[in-house]
């Protein structure tokens, strides 16, 4: 192995070792990759598609209308996220466990793989005919069982029941070495993984509870569901936190890469933070079933209580990291409480990707926080303050941490260069200006009671004109949002693509602060951060109940999440 200076050992060996992966496994990761990009493209087509009707922008047939936000959700929040995390899970197990050589259960992971894809196709078909369903498909929306909307519930138990497989893959390749005894420990990585795989193995079981009843229902071999929505928050409780237990492991992940510096605490504290999604992410399921009518007080009372640990594993990891981070810096000579912010790599793509995934995931972080107390998820969960919020973590947060990553992972699997990668190091900024534009007028017009799923909210020119004001900026925010997401995708499909030069060595932009001892240096900006974010929900939670109890009832929200 060679290693150039001034690269960090660790980004040679990570993308060394996804290069010398079999063929086979690289072929799989490859097609696991590109159907996540099919299906962001997709996904951010129909969002901006939907945006745009929200804003007034284009005119479109409610049906019509419904139909795009339905193939918005589905292709995002169902399988460009989880593609994603099926490569990104694979790929982790396979070059973070020591002694692994290749992926374990490898044609487990192309039936896995093969029946997400299958799924994504049903989906989508199920999506362009019959009746929109929006992503959460109740089957009431459906009036009668239909072979359509049947399609639509099996996309759904395809994407399980591979989910299953290609976590059972991972948890395979990181086993595989222990038991051929030629590794006798995991490392912290790969720890991580076979936890997020045993969640995904959970997701999957819900997501079999949730949809089989309605799939049957559907094809007419069983009665309607009478307790579908207590299945379905089950499931997207699971579906809505696995995507951040992963984002936190890209970053530690990354982190490395850019810049050799590992956890100052250890491997085993790690392992440990890592374990603790085992521990909160499951029993905090309550806060999405606030708006039944037929919960239990006591039951929202614990729920409530449930709800304050959810953000704990993922900020002791963000502390893990920064902490980490901050202290080596200051041992390598920065100064002042912000002066090691400045030396990280801003020209690396992953590296800017993390910046403002960091920044969105504090202002989604604090908003959900308002949305998850009982006295205010009936006055705000049929309201836009919902899409506002979630885009910064499903977008802000997840997608451009997962896109950061693929910056790596692509050009060492195909053997090609990054396709301009200072332009890409720079579309962050424009997503999360756009974002920033969007969820700042989609909070606000969700304070101001604008409902959550009505593509016109003119109310035939009998609503407030702050609110049509509202969505032309959310509008402009989602079409900006939607460019650069689209040039990062181009960008990386290009990589994938043949006519780049061949890779010879990684040579993004990168700092190697590794092999230093970091003394007594104090790490401030973690402790600091979190108090910050305290503060700001504080601060959104009481112009949440100021504005919201100001506001005619019918304007405020009632419906599910």
């Amino acid at each position: 192995m060679t290693f150039e200076p001034g690269i960090p050992m660790s980004q040679n060996t990570f993308t060394d070792r996804l290069r010398t992966l079999p063929v086979s496994d690289r072929a799989l990761l490859t097609v696991c990759y590109a159907a996540a990009l099919l299906a962001l493209t997709l996904g951010v087509l129909f969002g901006a598609g939907t945006a745009a009707a929200r804003a007034g922008f284009v005119e479109l047939n409610p049906f019509y209308g419904y139909r795009l936000m339905t193939q918005h959700g589905v292709s995002i929040f169902f399988y460009w996220l989880y593609f994603a995390q099926a490569g990104l899970l694979l790929t982790f197990a396979a070059t973070h466990t020591a002694g692994a050589e290749r992926i374990a259960w490898r044609e487990v992971a192309w039936i896995g793989l093969t029946l997400m894809i299958s799924g994504f196709v049903l989906s989508m078909a199920g999506t362009m005919s019959g009746m929109p369903l929006l992503y959460d498909a109740p089957p009431d929306l459906a009036a009668t069982g239909a072979p359509r909307a049947g399609m639509f519930y099996a996309g759904y138990l395809l994407l399980g029941a591979g989910l299953f497989c290609i976590a059972s893959a991972a948890v395979a390749t990181a086993l595989a070495p222990r038991f051929a005894g030629t590794a006798d420990e995991w490392s912290a990585v790969s720890f991580a993984a076979v936890a997020w795989a045993g969640l995904l193995m959970v997701s999957a079981v819900a997501a079999i509870n949730a949809f089989l009843p309605a799939a049957r229902w559907a094809f007419g071999w069983g009665p309607m569901p009478v307790d579908y929505s207590t299945g379905w928050h089950v499931l997207f409780h699971n579906m809505h936190y696995l995507p951040l237990m992963a984002t936190v492991l890209v970053w530690y992940v990354l982190v490395k890469v850019l810049t050799g510096v590992e956890s100052i605490y250890g491997a085993r504290f790690s392992k440990i933070v890592f374990a603790t999604y085992l521990i909160f992410v499951p029993p905090t399921s309550l806060y999405h079933m606030f708006l039944e009518p037929n919960l239990a007080e006591p039951v929202r009372v614990i729920g409530s209580l449930l709800s304050l640990f959810i953000s704990v594993p993922t900020v002791l990891v963000f502390l893990v990291i920064v902490a980490s981070l901050e202290t080596h810096a200051r041992a390598h000579g920065a100064r002042g409480l912000f002066g090691w912010v400045r030396l990280l790599p801003w020209g690396n793509p992953a590296m800017t990707a993390i910046g403002m995934a960091v920044l969105s995931l504090a202002a989604g972080g604090a908003l959900s926080f308002v949305l998850i107390q009982g006295k205010l998820a009936p006055l705000l969960s049929d309201t836009f303050f919902v899409p506002g919020y979630f885009h910064f973590l499903t977008v802000g947060t997840v997608t451009l941490t997962f896109l950061g990553a693929l910056c790596y992972v692509i050009p060492a699997l195909v053997g090609r260069s990054l396709w301009r990668p200072r332009l890409l190091a720079r579309l962050p900024y424009l997503v999360t200006a756009g974002l920033a534009l969007f969820g700042t007028a989609g909070v606000v017009a969700g304070y101001l009671g604008v409902p959550r799923r009505m593509l016109d909210v003119s109310f035939g020119g009998d609503a407030p004109e702050v609110w049509l004001t509202l969505m032309t900026a959310m509008g402009a925010g989602g079409t900006i949002m939607a460019l650069g997401l689209l040039l990062y995708v181009f960008g990386l499909v290009r990589t994938l693509l043949p006519g780049l030069p061949r890779l010879q060595m990684m040579h993004l932009p990168s700092v190697d602060w590794s092999g230093v001892s970091v003394g007594r240096e104090r790490a401030w900006i973690g402790p600091l951060s979190v108090v910050t974010l305290v503060v700001v929900m504080t601060l959104f939670t009481v112009v949440a109940f100021e504005i919201m109890q100001a506001l005619p009832l019918l304007t405020s929200g009632g419906g599910g999440h």
